[in-house]
């Protein structure tokens, strides 16, 4: 919820002013007593809004690392999306059939139905890779995103399901898990020869742990690992510790782990950590614009202001402040805004005149080049 707080303090002067007054555009009668309790809402709303915007930049602990021995487990497997319309791998039977017809004839196998790879023809098929990321401490049953990605020469999975695949930690070994659902896909992908191209996806709960994974001692945890290493906020973090839990409980050991001294106790061990988790610092944050290459979403830390400069990239000229070039303002392929624009801004811009979404994510790049824009570039 966006809220002005400008507007909320000035309302609250503006309706304490008298009896009879005018608040929000309408006009109001009220009796003295109706008026103290409209102030005292007024006085309510604003410090529930503007209170959290003091400690609003702060994260918490667990937010910003991990445990030092909680290494993830990855998961991967060899799978098949089926239900797409005439959008997967174009095999045909015999030599040209590939990994996919081949991979069929198997499943059906194991289901008692013999069809020989030579005489399918396929559309509605894409052979994919299956991979997820998984906490050590996740038990059987517990269920987990997975990713999906063509393998073929599928035009789209929009729409597919994924087939249950088996999944294992490595290749060869014992599966751990299994995934299976219908795939979700976000708007946009590339545009070739007039078709959208979408070959990846998204399973949200489609992983499921089957067996044991390997998992850490919880009782040798004695470090904190930075999820971005920064020495700024590895400083922070110990110093927050050390305050609310005893001094000397946390040591910068660099930039990306604090070394912990804690209880032996199992329970008093565990109840320590818990704490630390929830505590709250305020980290360093680095300038970064993080832009998706397939819909051109553009995300940017902050008000990152751009200065002066010109970018002609494929038919698309952008102009930061001063005078545009000869032609490219009012040209179809020509955007303008002042110096000083925040990257949202020239992001909508950009937006606003179709650029394609590789075609921004250049355009940015080339202005952090130049030095108009000072921040890292983070292209997904």
């Amino acid at each position: 919820m966006a809220v002005n707080y400008g507007r909320v303090s000035a309302g609250v002067r503006e309706c304490a002013s008298a009896s009879v007054r005018q608040c929000g555009g309408v006009t109001h009668a009220l009796p003295h007593s109706r008026t103290h309790a409209l102030l005292t809402l007024w006085l309510a709303l604003a410090l529930h809004f503007v209170a959290p915007a003091a400690d609003a930049q702060e994260v918490r602990v667990r937010d910003l690392t991990t445990q030092g021995e909680q290494v993830p487990v990855r998961l991967m497997g060899y799978g098949l999306v089926v239900g797409l319309d005439g959008t997967g791998d174009r095999a045909l039977g015999g030599r040209s059939g590939g990994q996919t017809v081949q991979s069929v004839a198997n499943l059906l196998r194991r289901f008692h139905v013999e069809v020989p790879a030579d005489v399918l023809t396929l559309r509605n098929v894409a052979a994919v890779l299956v991979t997820a990321e998984v906490s050590p401490y996740l038990r059987p049953g517990g269920r987990f995103e997975v990713q999906v990605a063509s393998l073929g020469d599928a035009r789209s999975v929009r729409g597919g399901v994924l087939w249950m695949t088996p999944l294992v930690a490595e290749a060869g070994g014992p599966a751990l898990a299994s995934a299976q659902g219908p795939l979700l896909l976000s708007e946009g992908g590339a545009r070739r020869a007039g078709y959208t191209v979408e070959t990846s996806a998204r399973v949200p709960v489609g992983g499921v742990v089957e067996a044991e994974l390997p998992r850490p001692a919880f009782a040798a945890v004695s470090r904190l690992l930075l999820k971005e290493p920064e020495l700024g906020t590895a400083t922070r973090i110990a110093a927050a510790i050390n305050q609310q839990i005893g001094a000397n409980t946390a040591t910068v050991e660099d930039p990306g782990a604090i070394a912990l001294t804690l209880p032996q106790a199992g329970g008093e061990r565990a109840a320590t950590l818990a704490r630390i988790a929830e505590l709250r610092v305020q980290p360093d944050r680095p300038a970064r614009v993080v832009i998706d290459g397939r819909d051109g979403t553009v995300v940017a830390g902050g008000e990152l202001p751009v200065g002066a400069a010109t970018v002609s990239h494929a038919a698309v000229t952008l102009t930061v402040g001063g005078a545009a070039a000869p032609g490219a303002a009012g040209g179809p392929g020509g955007v303008q805004v002042g110096e000083g624009a925040t990257v949202q801004q020239i992001a909508a811009a950009l937006h606003a005149a179709e650029v394609a979404a590789g075609e921004i994510a250049a355009i940015l790049e080339a202005l952090r080049q130049v030095g108009a824009l000072n921040a890292e570039i983070v292209v997904r």
